[in-house]
């Protein structure tokens, strides 16, 4: 017989690395033409951070996206970014960036302020033009300003160091401190179906709402989203290191140490939740590893609520679900024994 469930998970994450100095450094160049260059160490693992980088700087100068290029990860010309771990590159590397831009936009800014006759405080960047606040005619496009730049011998150059607001060292008594710069939040909703005859678990969907500060890609966002939800479910299901007597390991390849492919990946429902940190690159956190963390406990809670046996280790194999089943049903039995057996009157 098949039944269903439905369970539910929360977590709250902290962004970086807990209780510890977190910094990141960035460097940006522009050329005659109005491209730029990132530098920045930070290590695009396939999560997007490549990307979502450009787009910082990309929005803090006023320049189109396809102007920015980057070079991640290369120590011969990187500056310092720190691991792609604890979720931190959007909020570390991305507030690097962001202030290298910045940079970068008031020494473009300062040029351009000459030709136009008023306080580089009075001007935007905005569409690759630099003009005026009180009176958007009066502009210079940003490439006449960098060419004028390089004629003067002068880089258009920016660069940017950000390490997370002040971390308060947690109270070994109390617990209470500030362990990270930034917070996210997520609940899962997983609903399972479960066979009571042979204890197999399928997910059939899932709802994964994340908080992510500002989206700044919402493309990848859903991608970690779903990536995370379907990594996370091999790990309640699957994924399994086993050792025989001698401590050798037994599961030493993918036909032994089983991974979700696609068909076992369940339909999932990314919800982008944004809840903007004042102290990120406009508001973005991040969403790398939330995802991934409580979905194998949403499903144990679904397969309670399907077939009323609670599983406390992982993953949840067939053999675990079946036989608590039957324990579930010897217990039940018992109990009807005994309710058989009592007495019915006074």
């Amino acid at each position: 017989m098949i039944k269903r469930g439905r369970g539910y998970a929360s977590i709250h994450y902290g962004i970086g690395n807990a209780g510890r100095p977190n910094p990141s450094s960035a460097v940006i160049e522009m050329s005659e033409d109005g491209s730029c260059l990132i530098t920045c160490g930070a290590a695009d693992l396939g999560q997007g951070s490549d990307t979502t980088l450009c787009q910082i700087a990309a929005a803090t100068l006023g320049i189109p996206v396809e102007k920015v290029t980057i070079t991640s990860a290369d120590t011969r010309v990187t500056p310092e970014a720190g691991v792609s771990s604890a979720s931190r590159q959007t909020y570390v590397s991305g507030n690097a960036v962001r202030l290298a831009a910045e940079q970068l936009r008031e020494l473009i800014c300062a040029e351009a302020s000459v030709d136009l006759e008023c306080q580089p405080d009075d001007l935007e960047v905005c569409d690759n033009w630099v003009f005026a606040r009180t009176d958007e005619a009066k502009g210079v496009s940003v490439p006449d300003v960098c060419g004028r730049l390089r004629n003067q011998g002068v880089l258009a150059l920016g660069t940017g160091t950000f390490s997370p607001p002040t971390i308060v060292p947690l109270d070994p008594q109390t617990s209470e401190g500030i362990s990270n710069g930034a917070f996210v939040f997520g609940t899962q909703c997983v609903e399972v179906e479960v066979d009571t005859e042979t204890g197999e678990v399928r997910v059939t969907d899932v709802i994964a709402a994340h908080d992510v500060g500002c989206c700044v890609n919402p493309m990848a966002v859903e991608g970690q989203i779903e990536g995370g939800v379907v990594m996370a479910s091999g790990y309640g299901l699957l994924e399994e290191i086993r050792w025989d007597e001698q401590g050798n390991m037994l599961t030493v390849g993918f036909d032994t140490y089983l991974i979700p492919t696609v068909l076992d990946a369940p339909h999932v429902t990314p919800l982008i939740v944004e809840d903007p940190d004042p102290s990120g690159p406009f508001g973005a956190k991040g969403v790398g590893e939330p995802p991934a963390a409580m979905t194998a406990a949403a499903i144990l809670n679904a397969i309670y609520d399907a077939v009323g046996v609670r599983l406390e280790s992982l993953p949840v194999t067939p053999e675990k679900v079946y036989a608590a089943l039957q324990e579930l049903n010897q217990g039940n039995a018992v109990d009807e024994q005994r309710c058989s057996h009592a007495p019915t009157g006074p």
